[in-house]
Parts: structure tokens; C-alpha cells; sequence
């Protein structure tokens, strides 16, 4: 992998990951743009002790452009077409968002850009860019975990305009939290009770018990895929390493080779769980890491969980008054014929 590090015309950072140590980047980014200002903010919650990021700049930010002036795609100069990324070509990009919810102080925002091409998906890539986006969400855990105001990084993607994306090329996300999450709070709770109680590790034991009941989806050498026992989503699959890490930084060499041809079928299964005729299927794919500075993170798992809001074919499964009144899962797909269904849809 090269890296190569510049800065768009109003100041923020962008990052060339290339496959090729060769590759040259030196364009320009030519756009006559302003400094960005941003209005972003933490509150906290007194009663629920959780955080809220007010960001108000954001309903400036771009929504559903036609493709042809799409601000991922590569440059083309030519056509007139200047968008965020300077060159006419890239293999990986990470950049800090235009319009970020997390700003300074209050922590960070980047995009992550999977390929420059348009039409393509994630499980469109080949292993061996898979294996690049991986090496890029590992270099910005690593570097974003040296700001002082960072407690936690999260590596994402949305697809879908039913999740909420508001730009179709493949891109994802990392936010660099000033807090530890509220999610990650319970894990966290749940991990030092449990060894308060047993002397054990929660993250081992649940893996243990979950690849004993039948839920398992696939399983490699270094990885396995299975739907949880108390699955909140229609179609949810929690991705571990076999060798527990608290971070993208841990993984060995073993295990970040095989990532890239477990993940792409995993993703290759979503897209077929609903049968040809249906629309790519929504999806989210989050990377739960340990916090930096949180006493026992070396307890936490590092692992990826992917779901999607679509419960059948045409119907979407909407966080209604028990989800976001009270954070009560209501689940229309039980687990092991989740597990099951992506059993039969894997790649022949």
C-alpha cells in the first residue's frame, strides 16, 4: 500500500491509498472554495447520560445529485466536472467531510470512497481492493487515535437510499468520537460484570455459545460470521476474528488476508437474501472497536456487524413507537431463519 497525504483547496486533508507503489498524486484541487465553518456542538443528556451532536451546517450538505455531478467521482477536468477528489483516477480515498456532525473539539469526520467507480458496490470489489479499504480503515483508526480529543473510532457504511444515503457512490465513514458511545458503554458494563461474576471474557463466551447453536452463516480460518441469538434486525450478521483484538490495529496478518473473501460474501448473500427482482438490499456495516483510554479495553472484541432494514420483499422494517420510544427490538425474522436463508444463498 502507498500513501499519500494532500490537502483540498479550503484546508481539509485528503488521503491517496494506492494498490501501486508507483502512483503519482500531485493534482490540484482548482475549486474556489471557502474555508469551512462549521456549527458543531456536544450536549449531554442528564437524564439518559447519552450524548447529542447539534449540527446545523449540515442541511447545506449535498443530497442525491444526479450522477454526473456526483462530488466523489474522480476529476474530469475535461468535462468540467471538479469534484472532491483532485485526480482523474484513485483506487481508495479518505477525506474529512465537507459537512461534518463532529468538528475540532468535538472530534472528526472523513469519507471513506471504496473505488472511483460509480456504478460499483462494495461487493463489487475484488479481494484485493477489499483488502486496501481494510488497510485504510486501520491507518485511520491509528492515526485518529493519537488526537487528544478522540475517545473512540467507528468505521461505517450506509447503502441504500432506505438507510438514508444521500450520495450513491460506494462510500463509507469514520467518525472520531470526543466520548465513548453509548452502545459501547453497555458492551463495556456487560464485558466487566461478566468478569466480575465469572472470571471469564463475555465477548469469548458468547462467540463460544453462538457457534454452537446453529446460527453460524460462515466460517473461515481466522473469522466467523453468525446471526446473534437476540438479533434486533430482520437480516443482522456479527462478523469476529477468531483471535480476539480490541481494534482494526490488532488483527495479525493472517487474519486481514482472509477479511477481504469472507466480508465480500457476506455482502454477496445480503444482495441475494430477497431474490433477483428485488433492489440492492439497505444495508449498515459497522466496525465496533474499543475505546483508547477505557480501562479493560484489551476485554473488548473488535468485530463487524451488518444488517438491513428490509424484513421481506417490499417491506421495510421501521424503528416505530417500542424502538424509538423506549429502545425495545420488536424482531418480524426470527434469528435462526435469518441464519438459515443466508446459509442458502451462499456463492455456489
Amino acid at each position: 500500500m502507498k500513501k499519500t497525504v494532500t490537502s483540498l483547496a479550503d484546508g481539509r486533508e485528503l488521503i491517496y491509498y494506492d494498490s501501486r507503489d508507483d502512483a503519482v498524486r500531485d493534482a490540484v484541487d482548482r475549486r474556489p472554495l471557502e474555508p469551512i465553518s462549521t456549527t458543531s456542538g456536544i450536549r449531554r443528556d442528564p437524564l439518559l447520560g447519552d450524548s447529542v451532536a447539534v449540527a446545523s451546517h449540515r442541511q447545506g450538505r449535498t443530497y442525491h445529485p444526479p450522477a454526473g455531478e456526483c462530488p466523489l467521482c474522480p476529476t474530469d477536468a475535461a468535462a468540467g466536472r471538479l469534484g472532491e477528489i483532485p485526480d482523474s483516477d484513485y483506487d481508495v480515498v479518505v477525506f474529512e467531510n465537507r459537512f461534518p456532525s463532529l468538528a475540532g473539539d468535538s472530534g472528526r469526520c472523513e469519507v471513506v470512497c471504496f473505488t472511483s467507480d460509480h456504478g460499483a458496490s462494495f461487493a463489487d470489489l475484488t479481494e484485493q481492493q477489499a483488502g486496501l479499504v481494510l488497510d485504510a480503515w486501520t491507518d485511520r483508526t491509528a492515526e485518529l487515535a493519537e488526537l487528544p480529543q478522540v475517545e473512540q473510532v467507528f468505521c461505517f457504511e450506509n447503502r441504500g437510499p432506505e438507510i438514508g444515503v444521500t450520495l450513491g457512490h460506494p462510500h463509507g465513514q469514520i467518525y472520531a468520537y470526543p466520548f465513548v458511545t453509548p452502545r459501547t458503554e453497555q458492551m463495556s458494563r456487560s464485558v466487566a460484570e461478566h468478569r466480575a461474576a465469572t472470571g471469564g471474557n463475555l465477548f469469548d463466551d458468547v462467540l463460544e455459545r453462538e457457534r454452537a447453536d446453529g446460527r453460524v452463516v460462515l466460517t473461515g480460518e481466522h473469522w466467523v460470521a453468525f446471526v446473534p441469538y437476540a438479533a434486533h434486525w430482520p437480516y443482522e450478521v456479527h462478523l469476529y476474528p477468531l483471535r480476539r483484538v480490541p481494534d482494526l490495529r490488532g488483527l495479525d496478518e493472517a487474519a486481514r488476508a482472509e477479511f477481504p473473501a469472507v466480508y465480500l460474501e457476506l455482502l454477496r448473500r445480503f444482495d441475494r437474501i430477497f431474490g433477483a427482482d428485488e433492489p440492492p438490499t439497505p444495508y449498515i456495516s459497522a466496525w465496533h472497536q474499543a475505546p483508547f483510554r477505557q480501562p479493560g479495553r484489551h476485554d473488548f472484541a473488535l468485530h463487524l456487524e451488518l444488517f438491513t432494514i428490509r424484513r421481506t420483499s417490499g417491506k421495510l422494517k421501521f424503528l416505530a413507537g417500542s424502538e424509538s420510544g423506549m429502545s425495545v427490538f420488536i424482531n418480524d425474522v426470527p434469528p435462526e431463519t435469518a441464519a438459515e436463508r443466508l446459509r442458502e444463498v451462499a456463492s455456489a
